[in-house]
């Protein structure tokens, strides 16, 4: 799929720029032409992508596809979970829709079941939690979503579960976490953070205990965003555990926001997720090469040892310290780089159980960047990483409908979500935040 350079009021340098006008393909239901067949909304006439479903009695009604082929399950749920009589609280919706606006930002968060599950009857493994925390503009908004392990029957208790113990540590340590951002004082937070998430996880462990499980059989990535609702203060911080992606949609253009870490995915190109290229089917320069001096700051504590930040307030895309020593912003003096990196809390670190069979050992995740006018934040478990990293045509068909004001109403943007990629199948979560 080609996607020209889109400018902000919504047209680009080639191709139509409507939020609705790129197709995926004649008679295609979710690609948003209105060429023949076409039961989308938009101006677009012209197929980009590969065929759709096709008109008929049923067109529109099942979420399109992008890609050459149609996915081969159905679009829609199929079977339900089975549900036990004595824990009908267990029970899990197969799609999530929240959002929200503060400010000069606009929330939108969806978690669905993927395509396999649905057509399994298998509960959804991906969890989402959207909290505010205080009021006026020292609230503090948490975005947190997990997916629970593939091979683990109660993968989606654990993934709830893992994202209600972040919210409530977050929640308690709401006021001291607003002023560490407000401050720039992202060295605290990242080892604040990285200590409220192995706490989060040893009650995880706890819990998988109880149920007379291995943690390998109770575990679940983490993935969170915590906003500011100050609108003087765009600072936006990720932190986490486990795969995904972090992207951001900046002139028209996606980029790869995701801390790299070894062995970490690649691009369909061979790029290394996270490496701060545009995703593939876009053009424009690397991250790098736009990023403001100071603006950003990512780093990853792995097996190894914690990785060092890249350098805020140096040339833009440089990292590591320099001379030793580390800029905490570009306004602030400089400070010991050793005070920038995650100590040893003297716990466990998540999926250090010392048993056998334990978890393999997760690196902890975190990126502070500021927003600018016009970018939008995408946040999103594997099950829509992978797709947007792998098939150019979705994320082609994402920045022209996303990279035009205003934000997208919920249903709106649940239809933007489902797009569907033959060979993904797996449950999506994502929350994306449009910045004014």
């Amino acid at each position: 799929m080609a996607v020209g350079t889109l400018r902000r009021d919504g047209g680009e340098a080639a191709g139509d720029g409507s939020r609705h006008g790129s197709a995926a393909g004649p008679g295609s239901t979710g690609a948003g032409g209105t060429g023949p067949g076409s039961t989308g909304a938009g101006t677009g006439s012209g197929s980009t992508g590969g065929a759709g479903t096709g008109g008929g009695p049923r067109a529109g009604v099942e979420p399109g596809y992008v890609g050459e082929r149609p996915p081969t399950y159905q679009g829609e749920p199929t079977a339900l979970p089975e549900a036990d009589p004595g824990d009908l609280d267990g029970l899990v919706p197969d799609t999530v829709l929240d959002g929200a606006r503060y400010g000069t930002m606009t929330l939108r968060a969806a978690s669905l079941r993927g395509d396999s599950a649905r057509y399994r009857g298998e509960p959804r493994r991906d969890a989402l939690l959207t909290a505010r925390f205080g009021s006026g503009d020292r609230a503090l908004l948490l975005i947190a979503t997990a997916t629970g392990g593939r091979a683990a029957g109660d993968a989606h208790r654990a993934a709830a579960d893992v994202c209600r113990w972040v919210a409530e540590a977050v929640g308690r340590a709401h006021g001291r976490l607003a002023e560490d951002i407000r401050e720039g004082r992202r060295g605290a937070l990242k080892s604040g953070l990285h200590r409220l998430t192995d706490r989060s996880y040893g009650k995880l462990r706890a819990r998988a205990a109880e149920l007379g499980l291995q943690p390998a059989a109770y575990t679940s990535g983490l993935r969170c965003l915590l906003l500011p609702v100050d609108p003087a203060c765009r600072t936006r911080v990720f932190f986490g555990i486990g795969g995904g992606g972090l992207f951001r949609l900046r002139d028209g253009e996606w980029q790869d926001l995701e801390p790299s870490v070894p062995a970490q995915p690649q691009t369909a190109d061979g790029t290394p997720a996270g490496s701060g290229t545009t995703l593939p089917g876009q053009g424009g320069a690397a991250r790098g090469a736009s990023a403001p001096a100071g603006a950003e700051a990512a780093a990853v504590s792995g097996p190894a040892g914690p990785a060092v930040p890249p350098t805020a307030g140096g040339p833009a895309g440089a990292a590591g310290p320099v001379d030793g020593r580390e800029f905490a912003g570009p306004d602030r003096a400089p400070v010991p780089a050793v005070d920038r990196l995650t100590v040893d809390l003297g716990t466990r670190g998540p999926g250090r159980s010392g048993e056998a069979g334990g978890p393999a050992l997760a690196p902890f995740r975190f990126r502070a960047s500021v927003a600018r006018p016009g970018d939008t934040l995408l946040l999103c478990t594997a099950g829509l990483a992978d797709p947007l990293r792998g098939e150019p045509a979705l994320a082609g068909l994402l920045a022209a409908r996303w990279a035009v004001s205003p934000a997208p109403g919920l249903a709106a943007y649940l239809s933007d979500v489902q797009l569907r990629v033959k060979g993904y199948a797996d449950d999506r979560t994502a929350a994306a935040v449009w910045e004014d």
